[in-house]
This record gives C-alpha cells, sequence and structure tokens, in this order.
C-alpha cells in the first residue's frame, strides 16, 4: 500500500482519521481529521499535530510497540470543546505506520450527563416530600399519636406532599410519552381558535383576569389537540401562579406571514402577563427539566419544574417553536408559533 492508497482509503472513512509514518511524519490526513485542527497537519511531526499529551502517548506507543492503543481527548477549537475517542493501529502492509482515527463522543457524553442530571433531580425531587411524610409518620407515631389538632395538621401536610409527589410522576410520565412520540408529527388539523377558548374557558380567577385578542379567522394547524391543549393550560397556569396579584393575563393570537426561524407562514400564540418578570439570566434555561428561578416559592405554588420543559417538548413535536421575553417589573409572554397546514 503506497501513499496514494492510504489518502484514499482513510478518505473513505466517515470519522476523522489520519496516517503517521514510521519516521514520525504524518503523511495523510481526512478533509475531516483537518477541519478538527483547523490546519492542514499533512508534514508535521505527529506531536506538533496531535498537542494533546495523550495523544501524543497513545501514537508513541503504537509506533514502538505496534500493539492498537485507546485515549480519550478533549480538544478545544474556536472556543468549542469536542471530546473524542482516539484510536492507534499499527499498519504493517506496504507503506508502514499507525492509523489514527476520532470518534466524536461530544454529543454521547453530553446525553450522558443530562441522564445523570435528570435521575439526580428526580431522585431530590421525590426525596424530598418522602422525608417530610417519613417524619410526620413517625412523630404520629409517638408523642402526637393522642393529640387532635397535631393529627389533623400533619395529615393536611402528608396530603399535600403526596399531591406533589403525584403531580410530579404525571408530569415525568408525561414527558416520557412525547419523547417517545417526538419524531411522530401529528396529522389531525386542529382549529387553535376554537382550542384556545376552550383553554381560556377552563381558567377563572378572581385575582387575575384574562382577556383574549384572537384573529377572527381559523387558526388551522396540524396538531395534536390534547397536547397542545396542555401547552396553552400550562402557560395559562404560570401566568396565573406568577403573575401579580390583580393583574391581567392576556391571549392573543397573530398572523406570522413568513417565519423567519421556521421558513413557514405560521400562527403565533401568546400568552402575556403583568407580573413582576424574569431576569434575563434565567430566560434561556428557562425550558430545561426541573429549572426554577425561585425553588422555595415554585414549591409552594405546587410547581413540578416541568411545565414548560413539557411545553417546549410538544412545540418542538409539532415543529413549532417557543420563544420567552420579559422585562422586570413589567410582565412577561410567553409565545408558541406554529406552522400552518
Amino acid at each position: 500500500m503506497d501513499q496514494v492508497q492510504i489518502k484514499a482509503w482513510i478518505d473513505a472513512l466517515g470519522i476523522p482519521a489520519l496516517f503517521v509514518a514510521d519516521d514520525t511524519r504524518i503523511i495523510a490526513a481526512n478533509n475531516l481529521a483537518i477541519s478538527v485542527y483547523n490546519v492542514n497537519v499533512v508534514g508535521l511531526i505527529y506531536s506538533a499535530a496531535l498537542r494533546q499529551p495523550a495523544a501524543i502517548r497513545a501514537t508513541h506507543a503504537c509506533l514502538e510497540h505496534h500493539k492498537i492503543q485507546t485515549a480519550r481527548i478533549h480538544h478545544t477549537e474556536n472556543g468549542t470543546d469536542t471530546a473524542f475517542d482516539l484510536r492507534c493501529a499499527y499498519i504493517d502492509k506496504g507503506l508502514t505506520g499507525v492509523l489514527i482515527t476520532l470518534k466524536d463522543r461530544t454529543e454521547e457524553d453530553k446525553n450522558t450527563q443530562l441522564h445523570r442530571d435528570f435521575v439526580a433531580n428526580v431522585s431530590h425531587e421525590l426525596r424530598t416530600p418522602l422525608t417530610a411524610i417519613s417524619g410526620f409518620i413517625e412523630t404520629l407515631q409517638g408523642s402526637a399519636k393522642k393529640d387532635e389538632k397535631v393529627l389533623d395538621r400533619f395529615l393536611g401536610m402528608m396530603a399535600g406532599q403526596s399531591a406533589r409527589m403525584d403531580r410530579l410522576v404525571s408530569d415525568l410520565l408525561t414527558l416520557s410519552r412525547i419523547d417517545a412520540q417526538e419524531r411522530q408529527r401529528p396529522g389531525d388539523s386542529v382549529d387553535l381558535r376554537d382550542l384556545l377558548a376552550k383553554v381560556v374557558d377552563g381558567y377563572t380567577s378572581s385575582k387575575i383576569t384574562i382577556t383574549t385578542e384572537f384573529l377572527a379567522k381559523e387558526h388551522l394547524v396540524l396538531g395534536d389537540a390534547d397536547q397542545l391543549h396542555q401547552v396553552f393550560a400550562n402557560l395559562i397556569e404560570n401566568a396565573i401562579k406568577y403573575g401579580a396579584t390583580g393583574g391581567m393575563i392576556t391571549v392573543k393570537s397573530e398572523d406570522i406571514v413568513m417565519d423567519r426561524r421556521l421558513r413557514a407562514r405560521s400562527i403565533g400564540v401568546s400568552v402575556c402577563d403583568t407580573g413582576e418578570g424574569i431576569a434575563p439570566l434565567h430566560l434561556p434555561r428557562l425550558t430545561e427539566r426541573f429549572y426554577r428561578i425561585d425553588d422555595h416559592r415554585s414549591h409552594d405554588k405546587g410547581g413540578t419544574g416541568l411545565g414548560l420543559a413539557i411545553a417546549k417538548h410538544i412545540v418542538a413535536r409539532h415543529r413549532g417553536r417557543l420563544s420567552i421575553s420579559s422585562i422586570v417589573s413589567q410582565g412577561s409572554e410567553f409565545k408558541v408559533i406554529l406552522p400552518i397546514n
């Protein structure tokens, strides 16, 4: 195998690859490898090109002992950190040297960390009410067994904690169902105008007034009516919970001739409140699972930290997008933008 054949061989690979000859110089690299290092590494000594100590050690050991070597490396280019599984294999047919391949593990590592964080968050969310209930039971089994006032108060608290766990489990099951349907776009035609009217009719509040400003025409989209109902119910419930006392909620729709991000004519539905608003630093993270601006306040209001995550995933399944804007002390706007049939 000559240098031309090696170049053709590694060009055919679907991952970054390069070949280091016995004289320690890189004699071939495919475009994917060149893009990783942002420079044409051909002709360079491998230690100068690879830079990573783990990569250099693995290549050196493979050149010296002719045995497969592996390493996990992290490469940073233009502020972006990428994790790779590096594999070195010695080639002893024709032109001899080390074939180095790089398998991108960044997304896999990210997903693994998200899974760990999710499990940790769920464990924490369940442990808190379970610990409280266990404490109440222990107290009721002991000194407060015959104290009717304490008994009634603790039973009420236990019911509240139990309801909190029930809401959490229900939201987790909802997320699981949405994840399973993520790539299945709904095929039913839904009139958002009628659906929004039904959602709004389901909420009455003596402290907050809900007004509507709908377009006169139908708002037809491809969708799952139950899931879209849940999206707008979640947004209105959030506005009711966190909107200022005596404030007002406005649910309105608008015709978007061409949404630049969706690249389609769309319908925008906004839920606006006149509450205390949200600081800019929180806005990018609001749809993360279990993210809360004020953890204690959210618990007091019965929040699970999953409502906006559920809304975001449902909107994504409908090929739409969710945008959030807010001005501190003036209020917030949660806008769902869905492509028209």
